[in-house]
């Protein structure tokens, strides 16, 4: 009884016992509680954390990355052509004088396989237009701008061994890659610049949805960075002196000696320098020397494929460049061709050829006929230098068209070139070979400066009008830029063709097509300024052979212009399909089919039927089976 009543007297007094492991369980509540709110606190929105802030420094990372593309693209064409003005330069020195030639090579012919190089850098670039927009939407711009930096680096580096298979096939590579580098670099520049825009204004809705730019908004950036291209760009000319002046200068024959026969200069001769001696070097330069020089133009030139490769960003988005791709390789083929029923394209393309006739005319006729026929030998690098120069410097008056009318640029520059050429067609020199014509130095560096300021408007004003008149329309801008350079490259050829006629004649052509030229740009202005609509070509709609999960869907987020009603989507894609018919009336079996089943639209509607269908079949099994259970 005593045992039995301390029982329940400990039971009155203790307290109330756990069981075991009860406390354990406590602190693990108590731990799990701690651990989760340390978790929400971890993954939770941060009180410091601005999220317009992220987004606003992530924006101004890209608009950096853009700078940073355009100054790649600018430098990476100045030193390629720096490196391949210079060396040509240099190499054509060298192959004209006869005793280079003798000693170094005897019976190679290297003035032969000179005018054959020549006729392949200055030939090729006609069947420009026939391939370059199919490279350039195959390999896409930056990697057309590497490939063709590879190409000018394929010429330095066959200079190591001057034989007729190295130069000549090299010399023709080089006219194969011309006009694709210059496309390129257009659009490239041009897409820099709409890029920029999107970055700025990121929070726009058109931006957000990447629809097409509205008109004009993009057209301050398109002429900075243009303007910037050719300030770079103009420099080429100016390094490009550099293997002149620090190499053959010093190797060469005295004035009075290389200009002993030539009787006359300026006007009142015919071909380049008639009488000009063909031994022009006191001294050969050494072969080490020579090595030395094109190892160092080796390295530049690699390094400008470095800069395109590495520094370089993309111009499209992936999905645009499948786009882009997707319209099919015939379309690709004959766009170019149906872009010029475009009024704006048709008027400027004597303007283009007169980019193309004033540029060669700088070097060939200027720089030699007037400069080195009075002047001498040793005296070109300084006008071109000189010239080269003032087209960088020049360049940035493009810059007023920011506050001015842009077709003061382009009218501005014809008006200076005008002036020059009636000037140069009246100017002729008898020539004595005792006489110092030293005196003439400060006017022929006025004439150049002055050409220098209408080449520099001409060509920023040629870029920039094309980017501001197709700026909208960014996958057209390949077409564009590609016949700018093409009607370039048939002007080069023809000055290529004329070197053997007479000055004046020459002078007279550039005067007719300036004129016709400016008359031309005139005309189209007036039509744009009463709002003439041009004649466009219509761009198919992707044709994508991806079975993709991407565009299989209803909004297709890799279309560029997504902007168009469902209807206008639906008519476009009906309107291919007609376009289309003739092939599918001949292949109407499974080939036809699947042709049909890659548009959206068919695409939908099949998955839409597929779903439908399979509902259908589910319904059915349903009362299938209720059947059997009644």
């Amino acid at each position: 009884m005593e045992a039995i009543d301390g029982e329940e007297h400990a039971r009155d007094t203790d307290p109330v016992a756990l069981p075991d492991g009860g406390i354990n369980e406590l602190q693990d509540v108590g731990q799990e509680e701690n651990l989760k709110g340390q978790m929400e606190e971890f993954l939770g929105p941060h009180s410091e954390y601005n999220e317009e802030e992220e987004e606003r420094k992530y924006y101004r990372r890209k608009r950096l990355g853009v700078i940073k593309n355009v100054l790649a693209a600018s430098v990476g064409a100045m030193i390629v052509y720096s490196v391949y003005m210079g060396l040509l330069q240099m190499q054509l020195i060298l192959h004209y004088d006869m005793t280079y030639r003798e000693v170094k090579y005897s019976n190679l012919g290297l003035e032969d396989i000179d005018r054959k190089m020549l006729m392949g850098i200055n030939v090729t670039p006609i069947i420009g237009l026939l391939y370059t927009p199919v490279l350039i939407r195959f390999l896409g711009t930056k990697w057309m701008m590497f490939l063709a930096s590879g190409i000018y680096a394929l010429f330095v580096s066959t200079n190591y061994w001057e034989r007729y298979y190295t130069l000549v096939p090299s010399a023709v590579a080089i006219g194969v890659a011309i006009v694709p580098l210059w496309a390129s670099l257009g659009n490239y520049i041009t897409r820099m610049a709409q890029q920029y825009y999107e970055y700025v204004n990121y929070k726009e809705e058109h931006v957000q949805e990447q629809k097409k730019l509205p008109k004009g908004v993009c057209h301050r950036y398109i002429i900075i960075f243009q303007s910037l291209f050719h300030i770079i760009f103009h420099l080429s000319l100016v390094f490009a002196e550099f293997p002149m002046r620090l190499v053959l200068n010093g190797c060469l024959q005295k004035t009075s000696h290389i200009l002993f026969n030539v009787k006359a200069c300026g006007a009142g001769v015919s071909g380049l320098i008639p009488g000009f001696n063909t031994t022009v070097l006191s001294k050969l330069p050494s072969s080490m020397l020579l090595i030395q020089v094109e190892s160092v133009l080796m390295g530049f030139a690699f390094l400008a494929m470095i800069i395109f490769l590495v520094l370089c960003g993309a111009a499209y988005r992936p999905t645009e460049e499948i786009d882009l791709r997707s319209i099919g390789w015939g379309n690709i083929f004959q766009l170019p061709f149906k872009h010029l029923r475009d009024y704006r394209l048709r008027l400027l393309c004597p303007f283009f050829f007169y980019s193309g006739f004033e540029a060669l005319f700088a070097i060939s006729g200027i720089s030699l006929t007037y400069g080195v026929c009075i002047l001498g030998l040793d005296k070109l690098w300084l006008l071109i230098l000189v010239y080269g120069l003032s087209c960088s410097v020049f360049s940035s008056l493009s810059l007023c068209i920011l506050r001015l009318p842009r077709w003061l640029c382009l009218v501005s520059g014809a008006a200076v070139h005008f002036v020059l050429l009636v000037t140069l067609m009246v100017f002729s020199l008898k020539r004595a070979p005792d006489e110092s014509y030293e005196q003439y130095l400060g006017p022929l560096l006025v004439i150049i400066v002055l050409w220098g300021l209408g080449t520099a408007l001409n060509k920023t004003g040629l870029s920039i009008l094309l980017s501001m008149l197709y700026a909208e329309e960014k996958e057209r801008l390949d077409f564009v830029f590609t016949i700018y350079h093409w009607c370039q490259a048939i002007a080069i050829f023809i000055v290529y063709l004329w070197s053997h006629l007479p000055m004046r004649a020459k002078i007279s052509i550039l005067l007719v097509t300036l004129l016709i030229a400016t008359y031309c740009y005139l005309v189209m202005e007036r039509r744009l300024a009463r709002e003439v609509r041009p004649r466009l070509p219509r761009i198919p709609r992707p044709r994508h052979k991806v079975k993709g999960y991407r565009y299989l869907e209803e909004d297709n987020s890799d279309e560029s212009d997504s902007g168009g009603s469902e209807e206008e989507n639906r008519e476009d894609d009906e309107h291919v399909l007609e376009e289309m018919g003739a092939e599918g009336r001949e292949e109407r079996g499974q080939d036809g089919g699947a042709r049909g089943a890659d548009s959206p639209i068919a695409r939908r509607r099949g998955a839409g039927g597929h779903l439908q269908n399979r509902d259908d079949a589910n319904v059915n099994g349903e009362e299938g089976e209720g059947r059997e259970g009644l």
